[in-house]
């Protein structure tokens, strides 16, 4: 991936352009030293003059209202109706499309530095010499006086959520919260001066250039993620792009692209003196820069790469793309009539998004792609699945199949789109995943088809914050999981549509996780952990015998992965991950359990055991174990169990089996993975109250035991063996409700004893009843 810049042949500005800003993604605003304010067509590459300054104004800043606001509560599109020129008089002024100055507000002593609208437009926040931070009304009154300094601030930006500021202090860099009385955050980021921050609300990553000749990438805490060598001269712009991906930073003579870890794509070196500021278009593919003397240089990300099996896919330039078969040699290349904004390659289809519309090609026929009309042109992110693709622009969130036919639209009070991105948005066949922005903790999960709320009407809400989600793609519906890291870095597993009477919904499947990957063709999960590739062969385990995860996981150590490595893909049985440098390893694990996971899901039990008997690994028994055990099937689980020397589960699975009744063998396989609930509500829905009762008496559940005994004639029974409990413990009963009870109720063992055995008898009955119905049916048959 790499800039392609384009200049004029003369310069439109008699002087240093010192901002720039995007209206459209097809149109610039530049303000410059010579006092004119102009409009640069990149469609018809005209360029016209807006407005003329008065000659004692000279910019330092521009910012156009936000696209997407918010304000009020409601959603509105309001394009750039009004943009902001900070002037070095000490003043902010207003200004309409027309070019008209509506207002102009005295803001600061000396030159106001940088002057930016929030996210949601509800508020503008401006710096200047004087060392000051204000915040302002929409309309212009001055709100609050955030911080006072004594070195001036020459750059700031809005935190993700719109309730911090990050600003520039000398060679520091300060995160200060809006609420009153609250504590900022100042560390000590540079060795010189720093020039230019931003900061990203989609992957809340900050990037500072300074005097120092350095680049740096943050995190919201001040830790460093990436530092970069020395350049030749001080970084004087850096800017992010809108889906966070990736970053530009701009020095004397020179314009580097770079990914979101810092390590850089490309390095261009244009004839401009130095760059002094880099703005991004919304759609995320091309950069304007206001250069030193006099041009505003402009540059479109191309050369983008993308691969899928045995295709590379290869963005050429703005319209063309080349797709090759690399097994056979074989050349495609896509024409297209409009600009290339986003594309995604997988699952046998590539999806390219243009400026008005979407074509999907599907790998065995690259001559007629299926097209439809895009609603608006500034998409910020295409996901795909096996059956389904999902993309996001600036109005909301839209499910499409490989048909080209609307599917869903998933949407909840309050969605910003605009910080949506490949980590908080996920989609598999049939449910779509979304952390929520504005309440980290929280994650919408919807029915892909529908686009309502699945399995319960409502979003599922974490403990932490969520940093990362992941669907995994296979298997039916009802077995659907999603993984996700939290604040922690902890790694967990959530049932998305659990049972209302499954308690283990969510489980933890390991600590310190990063960059998390589902397989394409099994439900296998690869995460880093601390530098190292994990693989777990069948995370589900957890959900029926967590003491089986460690031994259903691969750890690989390898040197080779660095630090802060990401995984690109898992796909077949290669992963491949992108070191920190930029460079691409792979790494292979056994097909084996790809295998097991094919053999499972389509019921061939004795395929599945006849393969660990050949390959003879713990790990593929150990995940045939929990397989078997979730399908409840109870002679493959006994051979997998005794294979890995379990012998408790062995002895468990011989008793399951010699019960007589479906219902308590059912019940009993539930208790076996540790859910006491569903083995209640299988025994109650199979009429088998005292078999319920029972259970709970051997959880020592005795308030539930009770409660069931109370519409039924065993309330002695459960006295009974309280009685003995206690007794057995040398405890004197505690609870009210029994010792009321045993004032009321007599206890005699040899009743209960009479009592049980008839339940025994009826038992038998029902078996004998069932056993008899089968056969008819299978005469009738």
């Amino acid at each position: 991936m790499r800039f392609k810049t384009y200049l004029g042949k003369e310069t439109r500005h008699q002087d240093i352009v010192s901002c720039v800003a995007w209206n459209t993604t097809d149109e610039v605003l530049s303000c410059a030293d010579d006092h004119e304010v102009l409009i640069w067509n990149l469609v018809t590459n005209e360029t016209t003059k807006l407005l003329t300054l008065p000659n004692d104004l000279f910019p330092t800043d521009i910012h156009i209202f936000p696209r997407t606001s918010t304000a009020g509560g409601i959603k509105k599109q309001l394009g750039g109706d009004v943009f902001v020129i900070t002037t070095t008089d000490g003043k902010f002024h207003l200004i309409n499309r027309t070019g008209r100055i509506e207002k102009s507000i005295e803001a600061h002593r000396g030159a106001v530095l940088a002057g930016r609208w929030s996210h949601d437009g509800t508020a503008f926040v401006t710096a200047g010499e004087d060392g000051q931070i204000k915040i302002w009304s929409k309309s212009g009154m001055l709100r609050s006086t955030l911080a006072s300094n004594s070195f001036p601030v020459y750059s700031l930006a809005w935190g993700s959520n719109s309730d911090q500021i990050l600003y520039t202090l000398s060679r520091s860099l300060v995160i200060k919260p809006l609420q009153p009385n609250s504590k900022p955050l100042q560390w000590k980021a540079h060795d010189g001066l720093i020039l230019k921050v931003a900061w990203n609300p989609c992957n809340n990553t900050i990037v500072s250039g300074g005097e120092d000749c350095k680049y740096k990438v943050w995190d919201a805490y001040g830790r460093i993620l990436y530092s970069s060598h020395a350049n030749d001269y001080p970084i004087t712009s850096v800017s992010w792009s809108p889906n966070g991906e990736m970053f530009c930073v701009g020095s004397f003579n020179s314009l580097r692209l770079c990914d979101q870890t810092g390590w850089s794509h490309s390095l261009d070196k244009p004839g401009t003196q130095s760059l002094f500021c880099l703005e991004w278009s919304s759609d995320g593919t091309q950069v304007a820069g206001g250069c030193g003397n006099g041009h505003v240089i402009f540059a479109h990300v191309v050369e983008r790469r993308l691969e899928w099996k045995h295709f590379e896919a290869n963005v050429r330039g703005r319209k063309t793309i080349t797709v090759q078969n690399v097994t056979s040699d074989l050349m495609e290349n896509l024409d297209f009539r409009d600009n290339i904004i986003k594309v995604s390659f997988e699952f046998n289809h590539l999806i390219v998004v243009t400026s008005t519309q979407c074509y999907i090609y599907n790998t065995r026929n690259w001559n007629t792609p299926l097209i439809f009309d895009l609603k608006e042109g500034n998409v910020s992110l295409v996901i795909q699945a096996e059956k389904h693709f999902l993309y996001v622009d600036g109005q909301g969130l839209y499910v499409y199949n490989y048909e080209g036919r609307p599917v869903s639209n998933p949407k909840w009070p309050g969605m910003r789109t605009d910080y949506l991105n490949e980590a908080t948005v996920t989609l598999s066949n049939d449910t779509v995943a979304i952390r929520n922005k504005g309440d980290e903790k929280v994650i919408h999960i919807f029915d892909a088809v529908t686009g309502k709320y699945a399995p319960d009407g409502k979003p599922f809400s974490h403990k932490m914050e969520v940093l990362e989600v992941a669907l995994d793609q296979c298997g039916p519906s009802s077995n659907r999981k999603l993984a996700f890291v939290d604040k922690n870095k902890d790694l967990y597993i959530l049932h998305v549509r659990a049972t209302p009477n499954s308690l283990k919904r969510t489980m933890k499947l390991g600590v310190m996780m990063h960059s998390i990957q589902w397989n394409d063709n099994s439900n296998m999960l690869s995460a880093l952990q601390d530098g190292k590739l994990m693989i777990f062969y069948y995370p589900a385990v957890v959900f029926v015998d967590k003491n089986l995860l460690t031994m259903t996981c691969m750890l690989k150590e390898d040197s080779d992965f660095g630090k802060n490595p990401k995984i690109l893909s898992f796909v077949g049985n290669h992963v491949s991950i992108r070191r920190a440098d930029g460079s691409l390893v792979s790494s292979a694990i056994s097909p084996y359990p790809s295998v097991l996971h094919g053999y499972v899901s389509s019921h061939r039990w004795d395929d599945a055991v006849r393969l660990c008997r050949y390959i003879k690994d713990e790990a593929l028994w150990a995940c045939l174990a929990g397989m078997s055990i979730s399908y409840k099937d109870l002679k493959t689980a006994e051979i997998a169990y005794a294979a890995i020397k379990e012998s408790d589960k062995v002895e468990c699975i011989q008793y399951i089996k010699k019960l007589p009744l479906k219902d308590l063998q059912t019940s009993e396989m539930a208790l076996l993975s540790g859910n006491a609930r569903e083995a209640e509500s299988v025994l109650l829905a199979g009429g088998l109250k005292f078999r319920a009762i029972m259970l709970n008496l051997r959880l020592f559940k005795w308030d539930r035991a009770l409660e069931l005994a109370k519409n039924g004639n065993h309330v002695d029974t459960v006295l009974a063996f309280r009685k003995k409990y206690l007794e057995d413990l040398n405890i004197v009963e505690d609870k009210t409700t029994f010792l009321q009870l045993a004032k009321e109720v007599e206890v005699n063992w040899n009743s209960v004893n009479e009592k049980i055995e008839e339940e025994y008898q009826k038992e038998k009955t029902m078996t004998s009843t069932t056993t008899a119905t089968a056969r008819r049916t299978s005469l009738i048959l």
